[in-house]
């Protein structure tokens, strides 16, 4: 089947198409943003990208149109099918009719921590031999790749509260009927389609709806918001992580190592872990709970810990020219900035951090989070927003950091205001979940004239 996919260069979409190709099918797509490392993966794979959403796509007569959830009413491509009444269907649906059927799928929900949890989990069932099939909102280190076919049972997948498709607007993962299910944590993100926290939640129960009376629940006690959800209704057996009665970590030994503990019981040892920060190790416990309900042991999965490697655009560093590093990472909440910068200031101690910011979400456009930005940025010892086609000031919002503040309109100007800044030692954070107009290139390439 030759199936063509319109938002192909998305995290999720380009997951989907390395799935498909790697099913049998043929397949291609097209994008308006193709940026790495998303376009580099699929290239590699031969799946032919076309730039643009022109409606003389038709003519390559797929048999199937797979369409992302960033392709609205409007789209010339979309609209020319459904004008001609062609075959469409959303990505998650292709997915879960197509891929999971059938297997234990093992799902990570959450407002942050998605990414990294999910490749923590694929990494744990890789390392005890059970050869997982997997879809990651990222690219882990370890495998290379966002998305593996196998023929294993075992599916583990990024589950993603936001909506499925223009037809369909509903939460993606009520799609992917999971037997066990991380909820990481949730607060208010998404505000081009969520009121409220309210609804977000709504999406959360009706995931949890969907979970078998033999699955699993591996929930954060420290979310009052998590605690609603299940409130309204639980049909499976639930582990809490992040309480003192339930599992938790201990803080991290000079190589990353922590305890895992249960009730204040020490269980076991991770004796060096790649990833810095509270919530990283709340990450990995979560996964440990997880891969032991799909049959890894805990000292199995504690010793695999160690041989993470991390993620892609997750604190990555992209290069280092005149003792000034650059770093990437796809922080883009309030939330997910402040626990970056706070674990890259435990990675980095006195050393000065640059934040480099583009507020680029809907949510961040919006300017629902504005007022949460410069708690976000307090540890960080310097801030340079990126603040074109924003509908709000950012300058305004960032006054209570005072002279750590500034915003530009042009981001030729913003990279040369880093570069003159930036001494050795420095690190230089760069937050985005876009390509941000290839910054980190642009900021090795200055900093070396």
């Amino acid at each position: 089947m030759h199936i063509h996919i319109l938002g192909i260069c998305g995290t999720f979409m380009g997951g989907i198409a390395l799935l498909a190709r790697a099913a049998g099918h043929r397949v291609t797509g097209c994008d308006a943003n193709v940026y790495p490392p998303m376009s580099t993966q699929l290239e590699e794979q031969g799946i032919e990208l076309v730039s643009g959403y022109d409606a003389a796509q038709l003519a390559l007569a797929p048999d199937l149109f797979v369409v992302g959830n960033a392709i609205s009413r409007g789209n010339p491509l979309l609209e020319a099918v459904l004008d001609r009444n062609l075959p469409f269907v959303s990505g998650p649906q292709w997915l879960a009719q197509n891929i999971l059927r059938g297997r234990w799928v093992l799902g990570v929900a959450g407002t942050h921590g998605k990414t990294t949890t999910t490749s923590l989990l694929a990494w744990i069932l890789e390392d005890a031999g059970l050869n997982p099939s997997f879809l990651v909102g990222g690219v882990p280190q370890g495998f290379g790749v966002s998305a593996r076919l196998t023929d294993s049972p075992f599916f583990v997948i990024e589950a993603d509260e936001y909506d499925t498709a223009f037809c369909d607007k509903r939460s993606k993962f009520v799609h992917y009927l999971p037997r066990t299910a991380i909820l990481n944590n949730l607060e208010f993100d998404h505000a081009d389609i969520f009121a409220d926290l309210a609804a977000i939640e709504t999406q959360f129960h009706h995931l949890v709806r969907t979970l078998p009376g033999n699955g699993l629940i591996v929930a954060n006690a420290s979310e009052t918001s998590l605690e609603r959800v299940l409130a309204r209704g639980c049909w499976t057996p639930v582990e809490w992580f992040n309480s003192e009665a339930g599992w938790s970590a201990s803080d991290p030994d000079a190589a990353g190592g922590f305890d895992l503990s249960l009730g204040g019981r020490r269980q076991g040892r991770v004796e060096s872990f790649a990833l810095s920060g509270a919530h990283n190790r709340a990450n990995a416990v979560a996964a440990l709970l997880a891969a032991r309900h799909a049959g890894v042991p805990l000292d199995v999965g504690l010793k695999a810990l160690a041989g993470f490697q991390g993620i892609k655009r997750r604190l990555e560093i992209r290069g280092e020219v005149r003792g000034v590093t650059v770093i990437d990472d796809f922080a883009h909440h309030p939330t997910a900035i402040r626990v970056t910068i706070h674990g890259l200031r435990q990675q980095v101690g006195p050393a000065r951090i640059l934040a480099v910011l583009e507020p680029r979400s809907n949510t961040m456009k919006l300017g629902a989070m504005k007022a949460l930005l410069p708690g976000s940025l307090a540890d960080a010892d310097a801030t340079y927003c990126y603040a074109a086609n924003l509908g709000w000031d950012a300058a305004e919002a960032l006054a209570p950091l005072g002279g750590r503040a500034r915003t530009f309109g042009d981001l030729g100007d913003l990279v040369a205001a880093v570069c003159a800044d930036a001494r050795a030692g420095d690190r230089v954070l760069v937050m985005s979940n876009g390509g941000f107009g290839g910054v980190h290139e642009k900021l090795l390439a200055a900093l070396d004239t």
